[in-house]
């Protein structure tokens, strides 16, 4: 897998994108990647269009310790969507978030604009991204282009930029993205997902053990450790 940091990522500002590139701090960075060893058993269950996958990509292998196997997958696909946290619509929310952001020394939070958003588009490109071995690349470019840049991750000049971050093809992506096998894949993934026990986003599974959110990675990473002792 390559590292999970994009050389650069873009920002929306009204309505001229221009290019930032990530903040010095305990971001994700390639060298996080290079660095650990691939958590076998390990999965990162995840989407885009909850505010929690951002905050918990930008630490997960500094917090695991190892490369878990990144799986994007649609919340809709889970057993009972009912019991899925609501993604943080209320100023009081956002505010909490925008702590934990500025606690953690990540590019300030910029809500994106069109809210709430469809990713079925992200979710198809990372798991084309995903068969290319560039899963973890694009998912932490797009991931912040729609919370440090505050970009429609459905808008598809959006999610081609993301690719573009990470060298991938825009004429590839967007054939890889209406493919047979690609909306198959996807469709596997939520199948997968069900199968570990999977009905939140973002999810670390260990094992059989489930771990949710953000909140969650510490107790992961102990499991972790645990089943290395």
């Amino acid at each position: 897998m390559p590292g999970v940091g994009c050389r650069t990522v873009a920002e929306r500002d009204d309505d001229v994108l221009r290019v930032i590139r990530p903040q010095d701090g305990p971001a994700a960075t390639p060298a996080d990647v290079e660095d650990a060893e691939f958590g076998d058993g390990v999965r990162f269950y995840y989407d885009f269009a909850t505010p929690d996958s951002y905050l918990a990509i930008e630490r997960l292998v500094h917090t695991l310790g190892v490369v878990p196997e990144l799986i994007p997958v649609r919340r809709r696909d889970l057993a009972d969507p009912a019991t899925l946290h609501p993604a943080p619509g209320d100023v009081a929310a956002r505010s909490a978030m925008s702590d934990v952001v500025a606690g953690r020394h990540l590019q300030p939070l910029r809500w994106p604009a069109a809210w709430p958003f469809d990713d079925e588009l992200a979710l198809r490109a990372a798991t084309y991204a995903r068969g290319i071995g560039k899963v973890a690349a694009f998912s932490l470019a797009a991931l912040r282009q729609a919370y440090a840049g505050g970009a429609d991750l459905g808008a598809e000049q959006t999610v081609l930029l993301a690719a573009a971050a990470c060298e991938i093809h825009p004429r590839a992506l967007l054939v890889g993205v209406g493919t047979r096998n690609v909306a198959a894949a996807l469709d596997r993934a939520g199948e997968t997902a069900r199968a570990d026990g999977v009905r939140d986003l973002p999810s670390v599974v260990v094992g059989d053990a489930v771990f949710v959110g953000d909140a969650g990675l510490d107790a992961a990473a102990a499991a972790i450790d645990a089943s290395v002792a």
